[in-house]
């Protein structure tokens, strides 16, 4: 009888793009170890912070996530760290999803067990979110992070605010965020974010924020699309920088044609896009499908997908 491996994705953050010291030494736990390996490593200078993508079988995976933590806690200080990303701790968040012959609900108590084992070794806040949160508001890392580890911290210092009690960490030593370590958010969740930028031929940043605004579930857009609008110092224009957390439902070309579309009301052209870090396949195959208007295409047609193991 043949057991299937089994394998689980991570896309943990920590709060520094710049050191490259740092970067190295926190992506450096998860390399060259059995049964996890390290897909890409992605630093951020302007956000300051760095994303890693990780493949890994169950206990492996967990050993290796729990390491890097660890050297993220030892390296990160968050009362003088600083990024334009939404932050509340140097490891900022550990998400799993299920990827191949695994569930949500194994990614689930994946997510439960690192959760607890981080707060017993370094007593650092915990928030559970996605499949493991408390409450149904934190479900979303957004309202976990609003306010960002200084609006956090400020308001867990204040007993008498009066969202206290909903905000505290579902694990701490005291209820308020560590100073130096900031809090975790460990989650499980059925599909992981798609990172995609798309680009615009112009320097006002304000429009990237309006059309960002259009795009992104909260005010109006895709449910599924968390969206701003920024500038990044190192290129010409400016950029919508979305999260999308549901590609097959809602496509990158559907978002795609969206920006294009908002942007022709400012006279403003779009000059491409991007992905950052890995993608799934039949996220690119649906726009193949869309562009060119192909019928029935399957993965199998795919050559190279004939190779993977």
């Amino acid at each position: 009888m043949i057991v299937e491996k089994k394998f689980i994705l991570a896309v943990p953050n920590f709060s520094d793009g710049r050191r490259q010291e740092v970067i190295d030494a926190i992506s450096g736990t998860i390399k060259n170890r059995e049964d996890v390996k390290l897909v890409t490593c992605e630093p951020e200078h302007d956000f300051n912070r760095t994303v890693l993508t990780i493949i890994g079988e169950p206990a492996p995976l967990k050993e290796a996530l729990l390491e890097m933590a660890a050297k993220s806690y030892e390296l990160i200080d968050m009362t003088v760290q600083e990024g334009t990303h939404p932050r509340i701790g140097g490891q900022d968040t550990i998400p799993l999803f299920p990827l191949m012959n695994t569930t949500v609900e194994e990614c689930k108590e994946l997510a439960e067990e690192i959760g607890k084992e981080l707060f017993e070794k370094h007593q650092v806040p915990i928030f559970f979110s996605g499949e493991n949160a408390r409450t149904e508001d934190k479900k979303s890392i957004s309202y976990i992070r609003k306010g960002q580890y200084e609006g956090l911290k400020a308001l867990l210092d204040d007993p008498n605010h009066p969202d206290h009690e909903a905000r505290r960490p579902d694990l701490s030593v005291d209820g308020k965020l560590s100073p130096e370590l900031g809090a975790t958010i460990v989650s499980a969740d059925k599909e992981g974010l798609t990172a995609y930028n798309v680009f615009l031929a112009t320097e006002d940043v304000n429009i990237a924020k309006q059309i960002a605004k259009a795009v992104r579930g909260p005010s109006g857009g895709y449910s599924t699309v968390r969206a701003v609008g920024i500038k990044f110092p190192e290129r010409e224009g400016v950029v919508v920088s979305m999260n999308m957390f549901d590609c097959a439902n809602t496509p990158l070309y559907r978002t795609f044609e969206l920006v294009k579309l908002e942007a022709q009301k400012y006279g403003v052209a779009v000059t491409g896009s991007e992905l950052v870090g890995p993608v799934k396949l039949e996220y690119l195959l649906n726009n193949l499908n869309h562009y060119l208007g192909l019928q029935g295409l399957k993965q199998e047609q795919i050559l190279e997908t004939h190779l993977m193991g």
